[in-house]
């Protein structure tokens, strides 16, 4: 008997837990449907960023004004446009089509700069027809923001969001918080549906020709699965909200280990574009391979069995851990 891959994130009920993450593959319509036929559960469609509709909007208004009053017989050379949608028409489409045609749910991902357009925009991507809706908050604090201002800006945000929509919402988090299990607490507390671990945070380097700072952009690797893979097992018994674990994801491995911490999904992004969107197939069949081999019934069975359940436990177990990194290290040339 084949094993019980399905489970629950933000509510929704997917036919299994891992979940294609926005990338250039969910931009568009045809993109999120091949990612739907290569076995994806759900998607998170491409975010849909303020400082592009703002943009747009700008473009617009230049090129429609231009010229619009030179000459006395004519008002405007362009005729108005009521049901013109700051920019965001196409975006809406897309995800309007994937939300009416695919089978898996389609979540929107909305990443803002003012608490008009977390609010307005999350409204409008709701109206298309978006299962959920991510919060892909990018906020540094460069202007010297206590812990304290960081937190309630986040917390803010999802305040006004939540008011504004009735479907589930989750907050894309960066782990540089100086409590994120309090700050996860907060969020639970403040009305998020589920937690996504974690944002990738932009990489700078400088360029030694140019000496100009540079974005370093790279795909993740295996290698960064451990700072999720801590604290989705750290949070998991401790919040009652979905956990979503992104980062590092390429092979079945890092999908079991995200489950055995108590994740209830799993996002990859780097994996499908580095290979293909079939990639997908290959974690699912995986990951279904490995239960059955581990006479493991279900999905469900596997998860949160190596969670952290006591926090005075983790405290000290990551002391320990930390001491005997530093202290039982010996460099291969010395063992020789």
């Amino acid at each position: 008997m084949s094993a019980d891959l399905t489970t629950r994130y933000l509510g929704l009920s997917l036919a299994h837990p891992v979940i294609a993450s926005a990338s250039p593959l969910t931009s568009t319509f045809d993109g999120m449907r091949r990612l739907e036929d290569a076995g994806a559960a759900a998607v998170v469609m491409v975010s849909l960023h303020e400082e592009q509709i703002r943009g747009e909007d700008t473009a617009y208004t230049l090129l429609t004004e231009h010229g619009s009053y030179s000459q006395a017989e004519a008002g405007t050379y362009f005729p108005e446009l009521p049901d013109y949608n700051e920019g965001v028409a196409g975006h809406l489409e897309s995800l309007r089509r994937a939300s009416e045609a695919l089978d898996i749910p389609v979540i929107a991902s909305l990443n803002g700069t003012s608490s008009e357009g977390w609010t307005e925009y999350a409204h409008v991507l709701e109206q298309a027809g978006a299962a959920a809706l991510e919060l892909n908050v990018f906020h540094v604090p460069a202007e010297q923001q206590s812990s304290g201002e960081v937190e309630a800006t986040y917390l803010e945000i999802l305040r006004r969001v939540k008011a504004s929509v009735h479907i589930p919402v989750s907050v894309k988090l960066s782990p540089f918080f100086s409590s994120l299990g309090h700050m996860a607490k907060e969020l639970e507390r403040a009305g998020a549906d589920g937690l996504v671990l974690f944002n990738r945070v932009v990489q700078r380097d400088i360029d030694l020709e140019t000496l100009e700072l540079k974005v370093d952009f790279q795909l993740s690797t295996p290698s960064e699965i451990h700072l999720p893979l801590a604290w989705t097992a750290l949070l998991s018994p401790h919040v009652g909200l979905s956990l979503a674990a992104s980062g590092g994801v390429e092979t079945f491995e890092q999908v079991v280990k995200y489950l055995l911490v108590g994740a209830d999904a799993v996002m990859t992004t780097s994996a499908l574009l580095r290979h293909s969107p079939e990639r997908l197939g290959t974690l699912v069949v995986a990951l279904e391979g490995w239960l059955e081999a581990n006479r493991f019934p279900s999905v469900a069975a596997i998860r949160g069995l190596k969670a952290v359940k006591s926090a005075e436990d983790a405290a000290q177990r990551l002391r320990s851990d930390y001491v005997k990194s530093l202290t039982g290290y010996l460099p291969k040339r010395l063992i020789a």
